[in-house]
């Protein structure tokens, strides 16, 4: 049995998604392929009016039994005890939701086989240690991607699970589209649109590092592949808002607040002015606002990141960015 008190703010997100993107009553159907106690697939049930039937499926006995328990109010949900990677005879599906412990990777194909076109997938994995960076010969294994190592392996990490997603759907001939996706403590979310395959190639490449404009990634590429396309659907993300019965709602709040500012500069990566700092030879690092300010001087649009406090979004090229950066250390 698995019941994470760290992700309650992570399935507030959850039901914000679902109320945002279906505000409609009824008529959909949802999967939570891995469902532990059934608590993200519950919620949903309880907080939005989107789902007529949702089906849970757990392995583990234990758990299942749990899982029945916890879910034996709701008409509409039924728990299945058996393996994630079988798809119920109820599908397709409006709604897939994959969260497992570890990596995607084994259940991806059968979550985007067993979704309906039009309809969403919402894949976690919390291998970090592989995503990121620290082993990059499981994240080879896995993913059949060279990892970004460092500050920045957090969101290379989410951008190889989205290359690796858009790649199982390609062998389905169908194509996904982030709607919104993000990293938070020790995992990567994302919540995915999936449609046929239009026949254009996903925006998915290895990066050099001798040949990319964008923030610094390291000497040890080319990594990847990474999806380099956007992260969000502006439109959806101005939609979402704290649920009512959010478990942490000033979190939420706070989340929601600076994704939206970042969902109108979706460029891949993002600057921090004390790492630019130290690799400029600076003798300190200046203000956010200010190189925020001296960067929409010059016509660039930058904007806060979810990923750190600290870090901005902008469409301005490294050099611009380290130019401005001198500038004001000269000051």
């Amino acid at each position: 049995m698995f019941y994470n008190p760290a992700m309650a703010g992570d399935r507030d997100l959850g039901v914000s998604f679902v109320r945002a993107l279906w505000s409609a009553s009824g008529g959909r159907t949802g999967w939570e392929m891995m469902a532990a106690t059934g608590v993200r697939g519950a919620r949903l049930l309880h907080e939005t009016p989107a789902f007529s039937r949702f089906v849970f499926t757990e392995a583990n006995p234990d758990a299942y039994r749990v899982l029945a328990e916890n879910i034996a109010p709701y008409p509409a949900a039924l728990a299945v005890e058996g393996d994630a990677r079988e798809v119920p005879p109820e599908a397709p599906f409006d709604y897939v939701d994959l969260d497992p412990y570890g990596s995607p990777a084994p259940f991806s194909a059968t979550a985007l086989g067993a979704v309906r076109l039009g309809g969403v997938v919402a894949v976690t994995a919390t291998d970090m240690m592989v995503l990121a960076g620290a082993q990059p010969a499981a994240c080879w294994k896995h993913y059949g991607a060279h990892p970004v190592r460092g500050r920045l392996g957090p969101e290379g990490g989410l951008r190889i699970l989205l290359a690796h997603l858009a790649a199982e759907a390609a062998k389905q001939d169908r194509s996904v589209r982030p709607l919104l996706a993000y990293s938070r403590d020790h995992h990567v979310r994302a919540y995915l649109e999936v449609k046929r395959s239009a026949g254009a190639p996903p925006p998915v490449e290895q990066i050099d590092p001798d040949r990319w404009s964008g923030p610094w990634l390291g000497d040890r590429g080319p990594f990847g592949p990474l999806w380099v396309g956007p992260l969000f659907d502006p439109d959806l993300v101005a939609r979402l808002s704290v649920p009512e019965g959010a478990a942490r709602p000033k979190e939420v709040a706070r989340f929601l607040e600076t994704v939206r500012e970042e969902s109108l500069v979706d460029r891949p990566f993002y600057f921090e002015a004390n790492v630019l700092a130290a690799r400029l030879h600076l003798a300190s690092p200046p203000a956010l606002r200010s190189v925020t300010e001296a960067l929409r001087g010059l016509g660039f649009r930058v904007a806060r990141t979810h990923a750190r406090p600290e870090g901005f979004r902008t469409d301005a090229p490294r050099s611009e960015v380290e130019r401005a950066v001198r500038r004001l250390g000269a000051d």
